[in-house]
């Protein structure tokens, strides 16, 4: 599965753990992806996105109308 939020394209960020002994390994710090499915009145259909939670936030600032607007804008499936 993609790791990236459809709303904000937050993808995930890269770096390396450190253990007590100092011995450093690679890791990857993955964003809170989530699967919501929204009712979308200007479509007049339920969309099922996959957003962070930063990005639900979003949605509840801006609305579900504007952020599926701009997705699809972007040329992304809804």
């Amino acid at each position: 599965m993609s790791a990236v939020c459809q709303v904000l394209g937050t993808s995930p960020g890269f770096g390396r753990s450190i253990s007590h002994s100092h011995v450093r390994t690679k890791r990857r710090f993955d964003p809170n992806i989530q699967h919501k499915r929204y009712w979308v009145p200007s479509l007049g259909r339920h969309v099922r996105l996959r957003v962070s939670a930063q990005g639900i936030r979003t949605i509840d600032r801006r609305g579900i109308d504007a952020v599926v607007a701009r997705i699809i804008a972007r040329g992304e499936k809804v």
